[in-house]
């Protein structure tokens, strides 16, 4: 079972309201709200006072358009081929990336006879997404209505980082060579460099849902998730053996070696076996051995007969866990969140809910 704090949401998003006061705060649902559920996210945001939102595809653009009528809706990969009419009808607002995005968008609007809305990303210094400094000098936006000029940080979650100014002063040549428009340039990490980063809008994505976007600078966020499930079966081991694929972990008599059914076909990353605690009655019980595709073990011998099949056993939880877990498997927060997939049933708490 994963738990979802919708209100812990709100709360996180109020708290980026508060350190980037006076700019707008949108909110990230890419990746179906980092795995969390788009719609009931976007549901609780928007009864909050939430009224923009930016997603990675056409289809999530689509289906968030489907629960929220009123949103602005901006989709970050731009508009698709052959997807532009049906993203104009349905009042999504694409980020052109591109010369080629921004000609098909404009011959839409040669076709609609009407200014179509958009945002134009720049590129400052990352090289994925976004306008060169080039394509600028001729730009032609006739047809186009231009919404918001944004761009992206490379290395906002490093504060001192010399890219983080380079960055802001590329920006602001760049955006002065496109007509005025509201500007956005951070997104969580980029919020806690300051107020010179926030200009008209900015576009929390991991705060939202409860990791901290910059490490051994930690802020006020509220835990989202609470990963729980139940032991499955204990194993107290009558010789000394191993557990798990590739005898990885050793075990000696009288250990007790519970089993949770979970694994990484649930999100939970291999790499973390044996790196990682889970939490039982209270007390952190290290997982042991391998990780496996539905299965993971831990050694609960320090508390001795107190567990038995059904007992409930949380694998996050708490302000950090998503962060250490992350960190054992040699990834981020965004990933395992991402990760955690179908098979885990969502309950979801407060909100809309």
């Amino acid at each position: 079972m994963l738990e979802v704090d919708l209100d812990a949401i709100v709360q996180n998003r109020r708290l980026m309201m508060r350190l980037a006061a006076g700019a707008e705060v949108a909110g990230v649902l890419k990746a179906d709200g980092y795995g969390l559920g788009a719609d009931r996210v976007a549901a609780a945001l928007a009864a909050d006072g939430c009224r923009t939102f930016f997603v990675a595809t056409t289809e999530e653009a689509l289906a968030l358009r489907r629960t929220q009528q009123e949103a602005r809706i901006f989709l970050l990969g731009g508009p698709g081929r052959g997807a532009e009419r049906e993203l104009a009808e349905a009042r999504i607002l694409p980020v052109l990336n591109d010369p080629s995005q921004l000609a098909h968008w404009r011959a839409l609007a040669g076709q609609l006879g009407r200014k179509l809305p958009a945002a134009i990303q720049l590129d400052t210094g990352m090289h994925r997404l976004g306008f060169d400094r080039v394509d600028l000098l001729d730009i032609d936006l006739i047809g186009i209505k231009l919404v918001q000029v944004m761009s992206h940080l490379g290395v906002a979650d490093e504060p001192g980082h010399p890219l983080n100014e380079g960055q802001l002063q590329a920006f602001e040549e760049r955006r002065a060579l496109l007509p005025p428009a509201p500007a956005s340039l951070a997104a969580s990490s980029g919020v806690l460099l300051g107020e010179r980063f926030h200009f008209d809008l900015v576009r929390p994505g991991i705060a939202l849902y409860g990791a901290q976007p910059v490490a051994g600078s930690p802020i006020d966020l509220r835990p989202v998730v609470r990963l729980i499930t139940s032991v499955t079966q204990v194993h107290e081991v009558e010789a000394p053996g191993a557990v798990g694929y590739g005898a990885t972990h050793a075990v000696s008599r009288g250990m007790r070696i519970a089993t949770l059914p979970l694994g990484y076909a649930d999100g939970l990353l291999r790499a973390a076996g044996g790196k990682v605690s889970v939490n039982v009655a209270g007390v952190d019980v290290p997982v042991v051995g391998r990780i496996s595709m539905d299965l993971v073990t831990i050694d609960v011998t320090t508390l001795g007969g107190r567990v038995r099949p059904g007992t409930q056993v949380e694998v996050l939880g708490g302000p950090g866990s998503v962060e250490r877990y992350a960190a054992a498997a040699g990834t981020i927060p965004y990933e395992l969140l991402v990760r955690l997939g179908p098979r885990i049933e969502r309950r979801y708490l407060g909100g809309t809910a």
